[in-house]
């Protein structure tokens, strides 16, 4: 027994010994695959840097070096820009080009000459800015905001919450129920018209030389998109002209010098007949206020007998700056961008603006010529650009493209449907006329995004007969515009006359209407006389 006892726990010791043995043998493998695994991924690593140091540079990595290198070098830019001193572009400028000349208004200074007479400034068309003072739900937080003039950021961001109210109402060619949009006031209205798009901003700088200031300078702003009559009506605005002029003249002691641009120049000829006629239809000045107050008026662009564009405005929302972005970039125009139809809406907007309808053509075909005349008959044109229409003409020649070169331009056609109907005969153009087609309420387009305009009351059939009507002259471009958009030549008759006075003492003349038509009043004559007597 005892010798059993004691074989045993040898038995047991050497069983444990050999479980130790089999157990450190276990761990030794276990950390040798753990270093074998390690050293294959240390390998795989490597192997892996190999190849993509191998595989070179990719596009990825190329990207993200040029953009942190564009922004790095616009940073430096931008920092050495604000750095430099503000003389640095001039003094490279005169390096590279050679001296600089003065402007005008140190030109001036430098000869002796300062403010005199006080400057009033009228602006034109779409060159005032207009703010809002009433609007809508949609025109939340834009009160005294800038829709028209400046950045034209809403235009964007709501585009047709802006087309809601800067359209006027068509029954009346005032705001809209709920809707008031004033013109901005004081030197700043009219001054740029966007940024960097300066209008009258560089003159203001140059009369700031020889010591203008704003209190012997006024900018006449009023809202562009209204009659003339109108802006007196609605806003006073002819009243707030004539105090302000008077004004100026009594604390300058020296009469007031007017410079009108573009439209502008209408609506100061419509001024000064409305400040001399008695209320309630003038402003009761007496008929010598315009020599009493006015030293000078130098009118610059001024659309005296009108401007051809205004009818295609009109017509078709085309006028020659859209026509050329519609070449440049065909479709994009017609396309809905953000549901926003382009042209749909300039055209019902634009047709909202009773003041555009003060530059219609006036004087018919006696001015502008008829359909086989014109006062452009025996035009030549320029040096340079007969060359350039010889060498067009020889180009075409060659390519046998261009037909006959000695068909003459018809200046008096204002509208031609073709080309061929531009230049050809009288008498080889069949006609139809249009003011007895049947209009009718189906149009082409009448997709659910479709924006109402007065085509939608002509129809199919009044469409295809303005079109086979061919060809139209001054004379023939209002009953054309009657027939298009009777709302508006309605709004438009009641406001301004296109004709040629045959008597002057007619007292059908002393309307309104008439006060912004040369041809059909004699202020420009009874003013010139009134200043030579007072100089």
């Amino acid at each position: 027994m005892p010798v059993v006892r004691r074989k045993k726990p040898a038995e047991t010791e050497k069983n444990s010994g050999s479980e130790s043995e089999s157990n450190i043998n276990q761990h030794v493998k276990a950390e040798k695959e753990r270093e074998e695994e390690t050293i294959d991924k240390k390998n795989g690593r490597v192997k892996e840097n190999i190849r993509k140091k191998k595989r070179g540079w990719s596009c990825v990595d190329s990207c993200y070096w040029l953009i942190g290198f564009v922004c790095t070098v616009w940073w430096v830019v931008v920092l050495l820009y604000n750095a430099m001193p503000s003389s640095l572009p001039q003094y490279v400028t005169e390096k590279i080009t050679g001296p600089m000349s003065d402007p005008p208004g140190l030109k001036l200074k430098k000869e002796g000459l300062i403010a005199k007479h006080p400057v009033v400034f009228v602006p034109g068309i779409v060159t005032g800015g207009l703010e809002l003072w009433e609007g809508h739900q949609c025109a939340e937080g834009l009160f005294r905001k800038r829709l028209w003039g400046g950045t034209f950021g809403e235009l964007y961001k709501r585009p047709l919450c802006w087309v809601e109210h800067i359209s006027l109402d068509n029954e009346t060619g005032l705001d809209p129920p709920g809707i008031r949009i004033r013109p901005v006031t004081g030197l700043v209205a009219a001054d740029y018209f966007a940024p960097g798009y300066f209008v009258w901003a560089v003159l203001i700088a140059n009369l700031a030389r020889i010591g203008y200031e704003e209190k012997n300078m006024y900018m006449a702003a009023y809202d562009w998109r209204i009659s003339f009559q109108n802006t007196e009506v609605r806003d006073q605005t002819l009243s707030r002209i004539k105090s302000n002029i008077e004004s100026m003249v009594a604390t300058s002691g020296e009469k007031a010098v007017i410079l009108p641009h573009s439209m502008g120049v209408l609506y100061f000829l419509h001024f000064m007949k409305w400040v001399e006629e008695p209320a309630p239809m003038g402003g009761g000045g007496g008929p010598d206020w315009c020599s009493k107050h006015i030293k000078a008026v130098m009118n610059i662009g001024g659309p005296f007998l009108g401007v051809p564009k205004a009818v295609s405005g009109l017509f078709s929302a085309e006028a020659k700056d859209i026509a050329v972005a519609r070449a440049i970039a065909p479709g994009f125009l017609d396309s809905d961008l953000f549901r926003f139809q382009t042209l749909q809406h300039v055209m019902r907007t634009s047709r909202s603006w009773d003041s555009t309808m003060s530059m219609i053509p006036k004087g018919g075909d006696t001015i502008w010529g008829d359909l086989d005349w014109s006062p452009e008959e025996d035009y030549v044109a320029s040096k340079r650009r007969q060359s350039d229409n010889d060498t067009q003409s020889e180009r075409h020649s060659a390519t046998g493209n261009l037909g006959s070169q000695t068909k003459s331009v018809k200046y008096g056609r204002i509208i031609s449907f073709g080309k061929d109907v531009a230049e050809a005969p009288l008498s080889e153009i069949e006609r139809i006329d249009f003011l007895d087609a049947i209009k009718g309420n189906n149009v082409a387009n009448t997709t659910c995004h479709d924006v109402w305009t007065e085509y939608h009351d002509m129809g199919i059939e009044g469409i295809r007969a303005v079109a086979e009507h061919k060809v139209y002259t001054a004379g023939s471009i209002l009953d054309l515009l009657n027939f298009v958009a009777p709302k508006m030549m309605a709004r438009g008759g009641a406001h301004f006359s296109y004709g040629i006075a045959d008597n002057l003492d007619d007292p059908k003349y002393k309307h309104y209407k008439h006060w912004s038509n040369p041809l059909e009043t004699r202020l420009i004559l009874q003013l010139i006389v009134k200043m030579k007597m007072a100089v």
